[in-house]
């Protein structure tokens, strides 16, 4: 999927004979600066979240799942699993279709339609929640944020991989409703489903929208200004 919604990408510009960067995805930043600027907030965000529901006895590291070469192996593969998820997701729900959108209605309302999308288009996974859904969208809007101050999707691609990986890797919690085979700690959520995000994981916790619109803040105060167009040519 990944490599379907990228190519489709590619001949899209070709056709349209724009470059890439015109869609938020110059290839001469590919995987750099931003791209790990944003993996590292992303995978940030979890320990947050989680170390406030700790402070209150709501979550815990109970231990170490796997060690030396499995953990490396399954490490590894969930991160190319995560940048698939990252590249299908933000080039289908953002890339091209925030390009054309705003070309026609301006940025804002381009991005609120396709976070809407971005938020249905979850509403089939197992588990998932009211709060779930609604922390999808504000997500998809945090990223459109994101590409509208820094002018690339690099800085959500990294964002959203690593936020991923985090859930289903590293702390080994439900992602979207969705339990992955492989992780590295064994965690424990305790409480309310409002509060610990239940069945949906980390992101169903009114917790994490609070740590995401802490976040925006952030972002605004980092890069102050707009560099994608709010209406492009």
């Amino acid at each position: 999927m990944a490599f379907g919604i990228a190519l489709a990408t590619w001949v899209v510009a070709r056709r349209e004979k724009r470059p890439l960067a015109a869609y938020g995805i110059p290839l001469d930043k590919a995987f750099g600066a931003r791209f790990w600027e944003g993996g590292v907030w992303g995978f940030a965000m979890l320990p947050a979240v989680a170390g406030i529901l700790g402070l209150f006895g709501h979550f815990r590291i109970e231990s170490v799942a796997l060690n030396g070469a499995a953990a490396l192996r399954y490490g590894i593969g969930w991160g190319a699993v995560f940048l698939a998820v990252s590249i299908n997701e933000e080039l289908a729900f953002r890339g091209y279709w925030l390009f054309l959108m705003a070309r026609s209605m301006r940025f804002w309302p381009a991005a609120t339609f396709l976070s809407v999308l971005f938020a249905v288009a979850h509403l089939a996974n197992p588990g998932e929640t009211v709060i779930g859904i609604l922390h999808v969208f504000v997500i998809g809007m945090f990223f459109c944020l994101t590409i509208r101050r820094t002018g690339t999707l690099w800085f959500a691609l990294g964002f959203h991989a690593t936020w991923d990986w985090a859930e289903t890797f590293f702390f080994g919690t439900p992602d979207s409703g969705l339990i992955g085979a492989g992780h590295f700690l064994n965690t424990s959520f305790q409480g309310a489903n409002w509060l610990t995000g239940g069945s949906t994981g980390p992101e169903g916790s009114v917790v994490a929208l609070l740590v995401l619109l802490v976040y925006a803040v952030l972002i605004h105060l980092r890069f102050a200004k707009a560099l994608y167009p709010d209406r492009p040519l």
